[in-house]
């Protein structure tokens, strides 16, 4: 569900920084482990500032995209400049402000399990700047990722970005992959919130995952991975086309 203003610490870094403040994000793991963001400058960076891959990645989009968390509306706001039809979603109040202040014309605030074909149709779906993360569980993914086979059309693209959480060498994460091991959990799939100022958002799970999993896991949704772009620290695009 969206989230409620004191609840919305994410879409409030996104706005200041829009308004011209620095923003620090802090993002908190169930384990103890606190980082701290570069979230909000991230996600309102120009294009001629972005790692090449996720240049790279814009060149697959086609036809109506549906862009699932469009935090500040970097990726949807380029994509329309391009004279794409873009829908850009999101659950933080305050980040689809955001992109309304921006100019993004089609807006949506809503979760991603609220995602359907009451939506339309679409040839793109973009999941940017780790939003595959939002897919939160194996469960879930595999549910949603045939949720979204449903609703694009036969030669549909899936554009979405994630990080692999074992090319680390920090004990502390490979502890975390451990315990979530244990627990039946994927090791990727982290517990935490998002802290900003006086706001912090509920707990929630977000999944990273590596190639070896992602190949797993789309076997029997519909989806197959055409290619890979890889990027800086271990992050990775994938490009899904849609099988028929």
């Amino acid at each position: 569900m969206p989230l409620k203003p004191h609840e919305d610490a994410f879409g409030r870094g996104i706005y200041d920084y829009w308004k011209g403040e620095e923003p620090e994000e802090v993002i908190e793991r169930e384990d103890g482990y606190i980082d701290v963001s570069m979230g909000p400058t991230a996600y309102l960076s120009d294009y001629k500032d972005w790692p090449k891959n996720q240049q790279a990645a814009m060149n697959h989009a086609k036809g109506r995209v549906l862009d699932i968390g469009c935090g500040g509306g970097r990726h949807a706001l380029h994509l329309q400049e391009k004279g794409l039809d873009v829908l850009g979603i999101d659950n933080s109040p305050m980040a689809i402000k955001t992109c309304k202040e921006r100019s993004l014309k089609k807006l949506r605030l809503m979760d991603i399990t609220q995602i359907s074909k009451k939506l339309g149709e679409f040839d793109t779906i973009t999941m940017m700047g780790n939003n595959f993360g939002l897919f939160a569980n194996r469960k879930r993914a595999r549910w949603l990722l045939k949720r979204f086979y449903g609703m694009t059309s036969p030669d549909a693209y899936i554009i979405a970005e994630t990080m692999d959480p074992y090319q680390t060498t920090k004990k502390i994460h490979r502890e975390y992959h451990k315990f979530n091991h244990q627990r039946g959990r994927m090791g990727g799939q982290i517990r935490m919130r998002a802290r900003y100022q006086k706001f912090k958002t509920p707990w929630f799970d977000y999944l990273f995952i590596s190639k070896k999993e992602l190949e797993t896991l789309l076997k029997g949704t519909g989806w197959r991975a055409q290619k890979y772009l890889n990027g800086p620290n271990d992050m990775y695009i994938m490009i899904l086309e849609k099988q028929t």
